[in-house]
């Protein structure tokens, strides 16, 4: 029984994050570009890094503009790490 909530407990809690969709022409998968500010290594000056991230959209609900709010997951093909968690805007 010991073991059991060691191993629980030894589970990383799974990344989030929140972006903008820019393309649904998938089935089942939206790109969601994040924005992230971070300071530069080395001059401090607070700059912007994009990223894009491959989502699955189970029930094609997202549409281009709409800000959601994704989960990394389980590898569901090459590119999809992340799941749609919910739609904050449209």
């Amino acid at each position: 029984m010991n073991d059991q909530n060691t191993n629980n407990c030894t589970r990383g809690l799974r990344k989030t994050r929140s972006g903008e969709v820019i393309s649904n022409k998938m089935d089942k998968t939206i790109v969601v570009k994040t924005i992230t500010r971070v300071p530069h290594p080395r001059f401090g000056k607070i700059i912007k890094q994009v990223k894009k991230f491959h989502v699955h959209d189970e029930n094609n609900e997202a549409q281009v503009g709409d800000r959601v709010a994704i989960m990394e997951t389980r590898p569901m093909s090459r590119l999809k790490h992340w799941r749609l968690v919910e739609i904050m805007t449209h």
